[in-house]
């Protein structure tokens, strides 16, 4: 791609990037990104508090909001007006309860035998304590999205 100030400089690497944040080509790519990273993450959750039998009545949240932040992603890549409204709504929901999870694997692994003083142990053993922090990263990833330029 050529620099329209200098047509004999090529651009790229970072500055390739950072044109496509400026010119609104990002915008849409974070929005299908998003939509994918919801779906994935959501499919882990699902194997990892299954093999935990659901025992928590909010372990089905992180997996419902899966599909949710999927179809606003999906939304939010063709139209632009779904990219300033649903995709910020779910995104915001699902960083939401990525925080919420992580105070419940915390909880989780002071609930075990010596609780923080067996930390080494306990993190090993019980809940993923940093997990649902990846969730947030998707829900962010969304709402990153939401805020940034669109391509005309």
């Amino acid at each position: 791609m050529k620099n329209a100030a200098a047509p004999d400089i090529a651009i790229h690497g970072i500055d390739r990037m950072l044109r496509n944040v400026e010119t609104g080509r990002f915008e849409r790519s974070l929005a299908g990104l998003t939509a994918i990273g919801s779906l994935i993450t959501a499919a882990e959750i699902f194997f990892e508090h299954d093999s935990a039998s659901f025992g928590n009545k909010w372990m089905y949240v992180p997996v419902a909001l899966g599909p949710l932040g999927a179809a606003a992603g999906v939304a939010g890549f063709f139209s632009k007006r779904m990219a300033k409204t649903a995709l910020p709504f779910a995104s915001a929901v699902i960083v939401a309860n990525g925080l919420q999870g992580t105070y419940l694997h915390a909880r989780g692994i002071a609930q075990k035998p010596g609780g923080f003083s067996n930390l080494r142990y306990n993190m090993e053993m019980g809940p993923p304590l940093l997990a649902p922090l990846l969730v947030t990263l998707v829900g962010g990833m969304g709402l990153l999205a939401a805020v940034l330029r669109r391509e005309k």
